[in-house]
């Protein structure tokens, strides 16, 4: 008779694949998939494919992205728009911190007729709005220059009837001409006195 010789199955040692010297995601995917013991079942040998296969998908999806980026242009507009379309909103004023703007203090014009003219310029502003309340304050010499120039030019018989109104006019514009962050929208003269 024959003798039936029973070969009996160890389990292998595990040996891992040696890295390529140029990986790619489809090398790892390999490696990956041959470090799974054959012993696995097969909800592990699911979890595992499933896991491996949205770590590629994003990578995919990411190396997509930033290829598109480089290469559209800087100018374009976003491709998609969540939302409704972006409406203008005007300033209430219910919430904003008006404030008078005093810093130009009391101004001593010296006037064509040799005369001078003391003269307190004000106008409100919106102290939320703190880069134009910095312009303002770093304005301050501009605006006494502004006003002493339009004050001490006017001719002899201007200045015994001045027009508050046309100077106010004319100073704010010239004020505002001045401005790149905002804008005055009035001005208020006290103190006007002319003193011989």
């Amino acid at each position: 008779m024959r003798s039936l010789r029973t070969k009996t199955l160890l389990p292998t040692p595990f040996h891992p694949t040696p890295l390529p010297s140029t990986p790619s995601i489809f090398c790892y995917t390999v490696i990956i998939m041959k470090l799974i013991p054959d012993s696995a079942s097969n909800a592990e040998r699911v979890f595992f494919t499933a896991l491996l296969s949205l770590a590629g998908a994003l990578v995919g999806l990411l190396s997509i992205g930033t290829i598109f980026a480089l290469v559209r242009s800087p100018a374009a507009g976003p491709i998609l728009k969540l939302g409704k379309a972006e409406t203008v909103t005007t300033r209430t004023t219910e919430n904003d911190d008006i404030r008078v703007f005093s810093g130009l203090g009391r101004l001593r014009i010296p006037l064509t007729n040799s005369s001078t003219l003391i003269l307190s310029i004000a106008f409100p502003y919106l102290a939320n709005d703190i880069a134009f309340t910095e312009e303002l304050a770093a304005k301050i010499d501009d605006f006494r220059r502004i006003a002493t120039d339009y004050f001490s030019s006017l001719p002899a018989e201007k200045i015994i009837k001045i027009d508050e109104e046309t100077a106010k006019t004319e100073i704010l514009s010239l004020y505002n001409a001045n401005l790149r962050l905002g804008r005055i929208e009035t001005l208020y003269f006290s103190d006007m006195i002319i003193i011989d």
